[in-house]
């Protein structure tokens, strides 16, 4: 039976130490797969970025100890999150393997940062987005997102090839009604933590029947009246190089989503459908380039030496002082 999460005890907070560390980056992580890979690769590039922000992994309890240590090692910041459900014998409806994502929603939770960047841990920053953090407080920021894959294909956008990414191309009927609002893709957003919403997405979620998109469609529905769209290059989605390659420029690129199917870089082996392709081949090979190189683990970090306890008596790091 699904825990009751109005009820559930919080996990501790977190001390912050002051300055530019009320901001950070912030993923997810679950089970005992091989996404740590991905996470792990995602510090190291964040740190080749030279961002000023740490990265905190939001970890489900069937993380296991060894996983946390390799986050720690890199310099992450861990928090163990308990899991969030939606409504009990609704999960059907959802992907099933989306479905343990609702425990994203615990993120809103991490007061202790003023602003966050969420990024999955299927993803890659290859170049500084630390400008995103200045964005205009009180709205979410993210990345619209394509309808055109088949996985879109129980909506009306998809049955009469609405886009988006090209809205003049089809134009939207009017006797379907008002136009659907703007759809982002939430493997990327910037939003600000409040314990407000918090709570009121908990609530919202015990009430709202899971869809095909699970926590994804959740919030595009909770946010769309604040929901602000940031450019492509701040979460290219893959497939946008087939679907849409007229939006793409790939040479301006900071953020890759490494979410289509078969090019997870630790996984990758080139054979399934679209992963031959040269655009590809070259993302993943720039993952693997940053994941393997040892100057950009934690110990080879200058910038960062400091080992302090936080609240929980986890071990994280921070910057260390400026010399006077």
């Amino acid at each position: 039976m699904a825990p009751d999460i109005t009820t559930m005890t919080a996990a501790p907070k977190a001390t912050v130490p002051k300055g530019n560390s009320n901001r950070a980056f912030v993923t997810f992580l679950a089970g005992n797969g091989d996404y740590v890979k991905g996470v792990v690769g995602l510090a190291k590039g964040l740190r080749k970025t030279k961002t000023m922000y740490p990265l905190v992994v939001a970890v489900l309890p069937d993380v296991p100890e060894e996983h946390r240590k390799i986050l720690l090692s890199q310099g992450c910041i861990v928090r163990e999150i308990e899991p969030v459900y939606p409504p009990e014998n609704q999960t059907q409806f959802a992907m099933a393997y989306y479905v343990i994502n609702y425990s994203k929603l615990r993120i809103w939770e991490f007061v202790e940062y003023s602003k966050m960047i969420y990024l999955d841990g299927d993803i890659q920053v290859f170049e500084n987005i630390d400008h995103l953090f200045d964005l205009p407080d009180n709205y979410f920021y993210a990345v619209m997102d394509c309808f055109c894959e088949p996985t879109w294909g129980h909506t009306k956008q998809y049955k009469i090839g609405y886009c988006q990414q090209c809205p003049d191309k089809v134009q939207w009927p009017k006797d379907f009604g008002p136009k659907p609002p703007l759809y982002f893709n939430a493997g990327m957003f910037v939003y600000e933590p409040n314990l407000a919403t918090y709570h009121d997405l908990l609530k919202t979620v015990q009430v709202t029947e899971p869809t095909s998109f699970a926590e994804q469609d959740f919030l595009n529905n909770y946010f769309k009246d604040i929901y602000k769209p940031i450019p492509n290059v701040y979460n290219l989605v893959l497939a946008m190089l087939w679907r849409h390659p007229e939006n793409v420029v790939l040479e301006k690129v900071k953020v890759v989503h490494y979410c289509a199917a078969g090019s997870k870089p630790w996984r990758y082996t080139g054979k399934e459908e679209n992963m031959e392709r040269e655009d590809i081949k070259m993302l993943v090979k720039k993952w693997w380039d940053i994941y393997e190189d040892e100057s950009l683990d934690f110990k080879n970090a200058e910038r960062f030496k400091m080992a302090v306890l936080d609240a929980g008596g986890q071990i994280k790091f921070i910057p260390a002082p400026s010399a006077a």
